[in-house]
């Protein structure tokens, strides 16, 4: 069991229970309310959810629905949720999008403990959720290596596994959703159709044979067999295109599924792999991929940059020379596009954790320092002015004091005003 906690009241959440068994999380939310500062006293820390877990990454996921309660009108909050060193959601408002809102990421936790913090933004008194998922991601979700394209060369990264990734689209190309109900990792995975840019030149194939999962391969906590068992085919030699709307600035990690369900021999089907629009693959032969093996999954991963300001990923399948004009051109089972965390550690914006976690002073200290600032500076303009008018009177005291006599003076008289004397020589 995990313990999950917030001041003041604990809450305990069961992962081996099956969510078919738990209620809708939506009508209960968990209202994270703002703590005020005593007068004298230091800024509260942020309301924070922890919990026990093991070192190595997580998937969490965090579920919200605002609505209207006696105490709260959920879709008027606006806050920040971050863990000890990543920004998750930043200035984040539910009511912004329609319907519940599910928001997916793989974390890296280095010790026993994840701590989620939830810090209420600029006016807002308050922060909530209304459900939580944690828990131990398989080994080869997270993979230690994966091909970095950029447009003149592609080249071997290796620091996917010290990232954080934040899930924003998981697609099963060619088939039909997937609920959480057939994917062991309760998934949910989205047709491809609406992101397709032309299917007049493609296929759906269907496979109803058994998936042949390998040890030390694809699994099905990889991908499902939903996923394997459905595919979009290429049979001219053209390109089909998938594109994405993402934000610019970022780096992404694409993971394509494969699994050669068309194919009526082996060493039919070779293709080319493009990531926005740059060679990522060439003349990939998946049944050498497999070992020889026919309806066996494979999964290769990427990393891309995308610094144009449209904010458009796209992922394609072209025809490949090798292939003749009688087999398969190209094929995709899945996909997965997710986010990487930027330099400072954060999914939105350019604020590290630090930032977003410093609160101003509210209350009667608040009150008080902003008065007493105000009294300074008060006091502070009217000793200039004041010192000000005594120099202007000065300079006017010594101008009249030592200005010229009268050119006409009567002789071996004193000059009213003035110690010197005018004598005629």
């Amino acid at each position: 069991m995990t313990t999950v906690s917030s001041s003041p009241t604990p809450l305990s959440l069961h992962p081996s229970t099956s969510p078919l068994l738990i209620p809708s999380p939506f009508p209960t939310p968990r209202s994270l309310p703002l703590s005020i500062a005593q007068p004298g006293s230091s800024p509260p820390p942020p309301p924070t959810l922890s919990g026990s877990s093991h070192p190595g990454h997580h998937l969490l996921r965090l579920h919200f629905h605002p609505f209207s309660t006696p105490s709260f009108n959920l879709s008027s909050a606006l806050f920040h949720v971050s863990t000890s060193n990543l920004v998750l959601l930043s200035n984040f408002n539910p009511a912004d999008l329609p319907g519940p809102i599910l928001r997916e990421f793989i974390i890296r936790s280095p010790s026993d403990e994840l701590i989620l913090s939830f810090t209420p933004a600029s006016q807002s008194t308050f922060a909530f959720v209304n459900a939580i998922e944690v828990f131990s991601a398989p080994a080869d979700l997270v993979p230690d290596i994966a091909r970095l394209v950029s447009p003149d060369h592609v080249q071997f990264y290796d620091l996917v596994s010290s990232q954080a990734l934040e899930t924003l689209y998981r697609i099963n190309v060619g088939g039909l959703k997937v609920t959480p109900f057939n994917d062991t990792l309760w998934r949910t995975w989205i047709p491809d159709s609406k992101f397709l840019t032309s299917d007049s030149r493609t296929k759906v194939v269907t496979f109803s044979g058994r998936i042949n999962y390998r040890e030390h391969r694809a699994s099905r906590e990889v991908v499902p067999d939903n996923v394997d068992n459905t595919a979009r085919v290429l049979e001219i030699k053209l390109n089909m295109t998938w594109a994405f709307d993402v934000s610019a600035g970022y780096q992404y990690f694409i993971r394509m599924h494969f699994c050669d369900i068309a194919s009526l021999a082996l060493n039919e089907l070779y293709f080319n792999i493009y990531i926005n629009g740059y060679s990522a693959y060439e003349y990939f032969d998946l049944s050498d991929a497999t070992s020889q093996f026919l309806a066996s999954p494979f999964y290769m991963d990427f990393v891309t940059d995308v610094v144009n300001s449209s904010g458009v990923l796209t992922v394609s399948i072209g025809a490949s020379n090798f292939s003749s004009p009688s087999w398969v051109q190209g094929m995709l089972n899945g996909l997965e596009i997710m986010k990487m965390n930027n330099t400072v550690g954060s999914f939105d914006g350019e604020f590290p954790v630090s930032a977003i976690l410093v609160k101003p002073v509210k209350g009667f200290f608040g009150e008080f320092a902003r008065w007493f600032v105000c009294g300074i500076g008060f006091i502070s303009l009217f000793s200039i002015v004041f010192m000000l008018v005594l120099r202007l009177r000065a300079e006017a005291w010594n101008a009249l004091a030592w200005s010229r006599l009268p050119t006409e003076v009567s002789e071996g008289k004193p000059a009213k005003g003035n110690l010197m004397l005018t004598t005629e020589i």
